[in-house]
């Protein structure tokens, strides 16, 4: 036999209700925190992604750049080491 209590039900909306009030309690502090976490970061200046990858890019490029020069550098030196060295020219008064 199942009864009715009017007190269990009244309790059970109050509690119900309470939990959607906490809910969007939660929901108003996570956007309050995420507004005072966004200021800050923009305060700092940080690079976004996508201008990190291209500045990652843009350096490997550089760093590849700069080895083939390096090599090539060192190529020349060593031609250079292997050719004859000229006759000194005489100095003239």
């Amino acid at each position: 036999m199942q009864t009715r209590n009017p007190i269990l039900d009244d309790l059970a909306r109050v509690a119900s209700g309470g939990l959607g009030v906490l809910a969007g309690l939660r929901d108003e502090i996570d956007g309050l925190i995420r507004q005072q976490l966004q200021r800050r970061m923009d305060g700092m200046e940080l690079v976004n992604r996508e201008e990190f990858e291209a500045v990652k890019a843009m350096a490997s490029k550089a760093r590849e750049e700069q080895e083939r020069l390096t090599a090539r550098i060192e190529a020349l030196e060593a031609a250079l080491a292997e050719a004859k060295p000229a006759k000194p020219r005489a100095k003239t008064k």
